[in-house]
């Protein structure tokens, strides 16, 4: 499997993150203290995006040494 130079899931985790800064520091210069409570749930799904893309990552990685340890026990089975 070529290596891209471009990794998709890094964008995404480090735009995901860009936005939900970007909105909690609006949202404390638009509404102050009432701004409390929609911090909370910005920082919430930041982290469940984090741990979305982790999780992807992670099964990603798991398929492709699955696919390498078969491609290598058939390439040993021929000889």
């Amino acid at each position: 499997m070529a290596k891209s130079a471009f990794d998709t899931l890094r964008a995404l985790a480090i735009a995901s993150q860009a936005l939900g800064f970007i909105l909690i520091i609006t949202l404390e210069t638009l509404m102050g203290d009432a701004a409390r409570p929609w911090q909370g749930w910005t920082l919430a799904a930041m982290v469940t995006v984090a741990l979305g893309i982790a999780l992807v990552r992670l099964y990603r990685r798991n398929k492709a040494r699955k696919a390498l340890a078969r491609r290598l026990a058939d390439d040993d089975g021929d000889t």
